[in-house]
């Protein structure tokens, strides 16, 4: 039997694959979740150091997906959308950075973005009509959704993102594209963005009128491929060193691929949510109690979430408790004062350039070092220095960081957004005029 999917808030109500992806939330208003996360046979660690990374990642999106999509077309979706590296740096003595930048758009939402795109695209092969795909960004998801979706037959992608809250070159990624991707500049912050795309999916006519879909870490589909990279850092280390992975944290998605590829498998030590000021897990964590607030605007922007919609998928994992969870994730906030100094103190002392959210793991492997001194810590370097140029260089001065020509050549093109408010009746309205 192929993989069902649940609801976080209804374990009992199951869906196929195909649901789960391209409806993307529930109608009860949670989140999808394999039914069945089953351990990766002994076949696979006995040679799994020598795989290809795609191949890695085919291995354990077939362990995820069961028989969901047949063995050769799965095969073909992961060997063509992770096609880039994610190289393990040692920058400091068993402090590493897993450097997710290498995609198309500098951002580790490339490995999501562009699994998901080939995925829909299979799932919705026999289909007629349009696919619309709605998709909140704090800064970098929209950009690699609009390239992994750019051009594709029979989809439409709407962007929703905060205005004056993304990096120039960030916003030029979802903004210049054109053709089938349309940009929405909201008067707002990013959770104002996320409860808009979430709002259009309660309303279930519509949603099916528009045949919606999310390409946000709300989508099933965004986790299982993020989950690949952390296998891919696991094995890079020193054979027998179990990792703490520390994972610069906004939306929650990467950390909860890191404890899926925990509950298939993988040795992890521990693992550690960096935040920013936003900082409603770490308070969690610390206290047992979980109080969402209005999102505050730092320098590390991709962060600035004060209402985390993968923390459902993080306490289900769990079983809903609190003592498990601190058991397993420990969480550090830094401001951006203290973010700016650890990206030019380790650019002083060893030569490597973080970005913003980069620089808050950092700070967070260094404190939990300090308790825990033996460990090997793995950074997730979520996206490249240039995609903050402005902070880089004010920290760094000018010339020291290099931007990729696939980045600089946006500065010039010219940036097309629709203006909205934050009204969910006047986005429901927006949205319905695409019927015609």
């Amino acid at each position: 039997m192929s993989q069902q999917f649940y609801s976080t808030k209804n374990p009992q109500k199951l869906v196929d694959l195909k649901e789960a992806v391209l409806r993307s939330l529930p109608a009860d208003n949670g989140l999808y979740m394999p039914q069945k996360i089953g351990k990766l046979e002994d076949s696979f660690w006995k040679k799994w150091r020598e795989l290809s990374f795609a191949e890695m990642g085919f291995q354990i999106a077939s362990a995820i997906f069961e028989d969901g999509v047949p063995s050769q077309d799965l095969e073909e979706i992961v060997y063509d959308a992770i096609n880039f590296p994610a190289p393990l740096v040692e920058v400091s003595q068993a402090q590493y950075v897993l450097e997710l930048f290498h995609g198309p758009t500098l951002a580790f939402k490339d490995f999501g973005a562009r699994f998901m795109a080939r995925l829909m695209r299979w799932l919705t092969r026999h289909d007629q009509g349009l696919l619309t795909i709605l998709v909140a960004t704090s800064g970098d998801t929209g950009g690699a959704v609009a390239s992994a979706f750019h051009g594709v037959e029979g989809t439409r992608v709407v962007i929703l993102y905060p205005k004056g809250k993304v990096s120039d070159l960030q916003e030029k990624q979802l903004t210049t594209l054109g053709g089938n991707i349309i940009a929405l500049e909201v008067d707002g912050t990013f959770d104002d963005c996320q409860r808009l795309v979430k709002s259009a999916f309660l309303k279930r006519q519509m949603s099916e009128e528009l045949n919606l879909t999310s390409a946000n870490s709300i989508n099933i589909s965004r986790l299982v491929p993020q989950s690949f990279y952390y296998f891919e850092a696991a094995r890079q280390l020193p054979i027998d060193q179990k990792p703490v992975f520390v994972v610069p944290s906004g939306n929650f998605g990467n950390l909860t691929a890191g404890l899926l590829a925990e509950l298939i498998g993988l040795p992890v030590e521990h693992f550690v949510a960096a935040t920013n000021v936003n900082d409603v897990v770490p308070k969690y964590l610390e206290s047992g109690m979980y109080e969402p607030r209005a999102s505050l605007s730092t320098i590390s922007n991709a962060m600035d979430v004060g209402a985390p919609s993968n923390f459902d998928r993080m306490l289900n994992l769990f079983g809903g408790h609190w003592e498990q969870m601190k058991g397993r994730v420990s969480g550090f906030s830094f401001d951006d004062q203290e973010t700016r100094a650890t990206i030019q103190n380790v650019f002083k002392q060893t030569g490597y350039s973080l970005d913003p959210h980069g620089a808050v793991g950092w700070l967070a492997s260094n404190a939990w070092r300090e308790s825990n001194p033996d460990s090997q810590t793995v950074v997730l370097e979520t996206a490249h220095p240039s995609k903050f140029i402005d902070v880089m260089e004010e920290e760094l001065g000018k010339g020291v960081i290099e931007i990729p020509e696939r980045l600089a050549c946006l500065s010039q093109r010219k940036k097309v957004a629709v203006q909205l408010g934050v009204d969910e009746a006047a986005f429901h309205d927006w949205l319905l005029k695409l019927r015609d």
